[in-house]
């Protein structure tokens, strides 16, 4: 009876234990469970907020993007609108001038007496304006054009329009040919004897622009490009050749609503080259057609100063500036001799009616680009695909 008792004592106790060791090991258990779900529900946490974090990079880095555009656009508008001022300022001192002096016609002695006062400083105005152009149009250019004397056809290649030039304002001697009145490639050659090789082509460096040009009125002048973009109503380009990068451009108010020559109808605004830098050449409906020229900074791209001349750009196919004078080229619809017979000097030191009409010689047909050369002193013209250089006939004006 007493080995029983103990018997039963020995199994109770080996039961409580027993029972204790799985009671602990049920507690160990629904702990860990406990710890992996709150482990599980941090990572969840954790990979919501990374996700959260790179969905506000990437709307930081779209609202950026937004803004840093914006910022250009802000900046081409600002450049348009000053230019729109500038060129609004302009015109209304113009228009100023003439409201006070019809304003002060009239019977009266008194208002007689004022109109003469207003017709004194009105030209006493004329005169100092005079005065600040000739001053920054160097009025030691003094020479005028009596003659073509010949021509040169150096090569014939490209489209029926281009054009092609040297580069007046460095020393190299490098030929840039600009094929077509819509392209966005430059050929530039070391020389002329490279550019009138057979395969001119293949020797040349050809430089890409952003943007295409429109018509071909485009020049070249100490490194840069400047032409009218094409789609563009009149904003002008200046692009480094050598770093091919935009570096300016600039609105030509009034300019590119309708051809600046009848009978080259793709060409809106013709940028020329002279003794005093860069010029644009347009006509504007306002003017009943006539042919405007405006004096531009070709460093600051700013409107220096605007003529509206008597010359008309009906039966008109390209012009010219040299020495502070325009000189348009007419011919027939059908193509036949061009002759010069409207001069514009913006000093007033020649007259159209002074000098006879200037034919050029030895060709039929059409240009569809003359350009000026101040530094040779000849024409780089672009005729029916044909590249052709005149010399010409100069004298000193009166």
């Amino acid at each position: 009876t007493m080995v029983v008792l103990k018997l039963r004592f020995l199994l109770v106790l080996f039961l409580t234990s027993i029972m204790g060791a799985a009671q602990y090991m049920m507690q160990d258990a629904a702990l860990m469970n406990y710890i992996d779900r709150r482990f599980l529900a941090l990572e969840k946490r954790l990979e919501r907020c990374n996700q959260d974090i790179l969905d506000y990079v990437e709307e930081f880095r779209d609202f950026s993007k937004m803004v840093l555009s914006r910022l250009a656009g802000l900046n081409n508008y600002k450049a348009e609108v000053k230019n729109e001022v500038e060129n609004l300022l302009t015109r209304i001192e113009r228009a100023q001038r003439d409201i006070d002096y019809f304003g002060s016609v009239t019977d009266s002695n008194t208002c007689i007496e004022v109109h003469e006062d207003l017709v004194k400083q009105q030209l006493f105005e004329e005169a100092e304006e005079q005065k600040k152009l000739k001053l920054m149009l160097n009025a030691s250019c003094d020479h005028m054009l009596v003659g073509i004397k010949s021509l040169k056809i150096v090569k014939k290649t490209g489209d029926k329009h281009g054009s092609w030039m040297k580069d007046p304002g460095k020393k190299h001697t490098k030929i840039y040919l600009l094929n077509g009145s819509v392209n966005d490639v430059i050929f530039e050659f070391s020389n002329i004897m490279t550019f009138m090789e057979s395969n001119h082509t293949l020797k040349a460096r050809r430089v890409t622009l952003p943007f295409p040009w429109e018509g071909t009125g485009h020049i070249i002048y100490q490194g840069f490009l400047f032409y009218h973009k094409y789609g563009s109503l009149n904003e002008i380009i200046k692009f480094n050749i050598q770093k091919r990068n935009i570096t300016d451009q600039m609105l030509l108010p009034g300019a590119g609503r309708i051809p600046a020559y009848q009978l080259s109808p793709s060409t809106k605004i013709d940028l020329a080259i002279d003794e005093q830098g860069l010029w644009a050449i347009h006509a504007e409906p306002e003017t009943g057609g006539k042919i405007v020229i405006t004096k531009i900074n070709h460093v600051t791209m700013a409107v220096e100063h605007t003529w509206d001349t008597s010359c008309n750009s009906k039966d008109a196919e390209a012009a010219f500036m040299a020495c502070n004078t325009l000189y348009v080229v007419y011919n027939s619809p059908s193509g036949g001799t061009s002759r010069i017979q409207c001069v514009y000097d913006v000093l007033g030191a020649v007259n159209t009616y002074e000098i006879p009409v200037l034919h050029f010689p030895k060709r039929q047909g059409s240009h569809s680009t003359i350009h000026y050369n101040p530094k040779e002193k000849q024409l780089f013209a672009w005729g029916d695909g044909s590249q052709i250089i005149y010399k010409l006939h100069t004298k000193q004006k009166v």
